[in-house]
C-alpha cells in the first residue's frame, strides 16, 4: 500500500512540473515582437565616413597628431639624347691643317734647303744632306734618287738663289710622293648596295679612332654611315665606336665582348642593305703581326663580308712614329688582306715626313689619309703638294 502511495505522489509531481514549463513557455511567445531597428541614412554615414579616415588623432594629452600624406613617386629623369654633330666638309681639310703639319715638319724642309744654300757643295755637304733624309724615315732608294737628281740639276744650275733651291727641292720631294698615284676613298655605294671599308691595324696605331675620325669625314660630305664594331677582343673598343657613332649620327652595329668578329662585320653590312646607307665602316681587332691566327681570322672578315658584298676599300692604318717597324707591320698585313690606302696617324707629332715615300714604295698602294691631331676634325684626305709646301714653308 505505501508503495503505491509513493508512485501516485512522484506521478503528480512530475505531472505540476511539465504544467509549469508550457504554462511559462506560453506566456514568452505571446509577448509581441519589437520591428527590426531601421538603417541608418546615406546622409548620415557619408558625414561619418570622412570621421573614421580622418588624418588627425588625438592621444590621451588632447594634442592632435597630423599623419603625413602618403609618399609620391618621383618622377623618372628623361633621358637626355646625345648631342650630334655637324662636321664639316673634307674638302680643303688638308689646306686647313697645313699650319699644324708645319709645325712639325718644317725642321726637317728648312735643314735641307739651308744645306742646298750653302756657297759650297761638297761631298761633307752632301753626306750631311743624305743624312738628314734618312733620318726622316724616307728610305734609302728614294734618298739615293733625291740626292742624284739634285746634285745633277746644281750642276747645270751653276749660281742657285733661295728661290731656286727651293724649287729643285720641291720638284725633287714632290715626285717621291707621287702625285700621280690614285688616292681616292672608294666610298660610294653601288646601286642599292653600300661601300664597304675593312679598317685594319695592329692596336694603338689609333685604329679604331681613324675609324670614328672617317665616319666624320664622310658625314661631313652628306653620306649616311653605318660602323661596324668588329673589334671584339679590346675591352672597351665598340664603347669607343659607339661614342663616335653617336656624335654623329651613325648607327653602330656591335656584338658581345669577345664574340665572333666576322659575324658583326656580316651583320653591319646587313645593317648598311636595310637602312641604304651609303658607306659601311668595319672597325677589326688590333692584330699582332706575329700571330698567324689572328691573322687568318682577319682574312675569315674579309670572306663572310664578301657573302653580302663587295669588299671595296681596306685600309691599314701605320703610326707614323713608329718608322721601319711600321713598314714590317705593313708588309704582313698585305700578305693577308689586299691593301688599297694607307692611314697615316700621329704625322703631326715626332713623325718624320719620310715615312710618307717609304710606305708607299715599300706597298705600292698610296695614302690616302693623314691624322694631323687628336681632335675629331684632324683627319684628312692626303694631298701630296700641301705635304711638300708644308714641309718646306712658305
Amino acid at each position: 500500500m505505501s508503495d503505491s502511495l509513493l508512485l501516485i505522489v512522484i506521478v503528480a509531481l512530475v505531472a505540476l512540473l511539465a504544467a509549469g514549463g508550457l504554462f511559462f513557455m506560453f506566456r514568452r511567445s505571446s509577448k509581441p515582437v519589437p520591428p527590426p531597428a531601421a538603417p541608418p541614412k546615406v546622409e548620415e554615414a557619408e558625414k561619418e565616413a570622412p570621421a573614421a579616415s580622418a588624418p588627425a588623432q588625438a592621444d590621451e594629452g588632447g594634442a592632435t597628431t597630423t599623419l603625413p600624406p602618403p609618399a609620391t613617386r618621383p618622377a623618372e629623369p628623361m633621358v637626355k639624347a646625345p648631342e650630334i654633330d655637324v662636321p664639316l666638309p673634307s674638302a680643303g681639310r688638308m689646306v686647313r691643317l697645313r699650319a699644324r703639319l708645319a709645325r712639325s715638319q718644317n725642321a726637317f724642309g728648312k735643314g735641307l734647303l739651308e744645306l742646298l744654300s750653302r756657297d759650297r757643295l761638297d761631298e761633307d755637304v752632301w753626306e750631311e744632306f743624305e743624312e738628314t733624309l734618312l733620318t726622316a724615315d724616307l728610305g734609302v732608294t728614294p734618298t739615293q734618287e733625291i740626292v742624284g737628281e739634285l746634285r745633277t740639276k746644281v750642276k747645270v744650275l751653276g749660281s742657285r738663289t733661295p728661290a731656286e733651291v727651293r724649287a729643285l727641292l720641291r720638284e725633287q720631294l714632290l715626285a717621291q710622293v707621287n702625285p700621280d698615284l690614285d688616292r681616292t676613298l672608294h666610298v660610294e655605294k653601288h646601286g642599292e648596295r653600300p661601300a664597304v671599308v675593312l679598317v685594319v691595324g695592329v692596336n694603338g696605331t689609333g685604329k679604331t679612332t681613324t675609324t670614328g675620325k672617317l665616319a666624320r669625314v664622310l658625314i661631313g660630305d652628306g653620306k649616311k654611315v653605318v660602323l661596324g664594331a668588329a673589334d671584339t677582343f679590346r675591352a672597351a673598343a665598340a664603347d669607343q665606336l659607339q661614342t663616335w657613332g653617336d656624335r654623329v649620327g651613325a648607327d653602330v652595329v656591335r656584338g658581345p665582348e669577345g664574340g665572333d668578329p666576322a659575324s658583326v662585320a656580316f651583320d653591319a653590312v646587313a645593317k648598311g642593305l636595310e637602312e641604304k646607307a651609303d658607306t659601311v665602316i668595319v672597325d677589326t681587332a688590333g692584330r699582332l703581326h706575329t700571330k698567324t691566327g689572328l691573322m687568318d681570322e682577319l682574312g675569315k672578315v674579309k670572306r663572310v663580308i664578301e657573302k653580302r658584298s663587295t669588299v671595296d676599300e681596306v685600309l691599314l692604318v701605320l703610326d707614323a712614329t713608329t718608322g721601319q717597324n711600321g713598314m714590317r707591320q705593313a708588309q704582313v698585313f698585305a700578305e693577308v688582306v689586299n691593301i688599297t690606302g694607307i692611314a697615316l696617324t700621329k704625322l703631326d707629332g715626332t713623325a718624320k715626313g719620310g715615312i710618307v715615300v717609304s710606305v708607299q714604295r715599300e706597298l705600292g698602294v698610296p695614302v690616302k689619309l693623314v691624322g694631323l691631331g687628336e681632335g675629331a676634325d684632324d683627319l684628312a684626305p692626303f694631298d701630296p703638294e700641301v705635304f711638300v709646301d708644308a714641309i718646306l714653308g712658305d
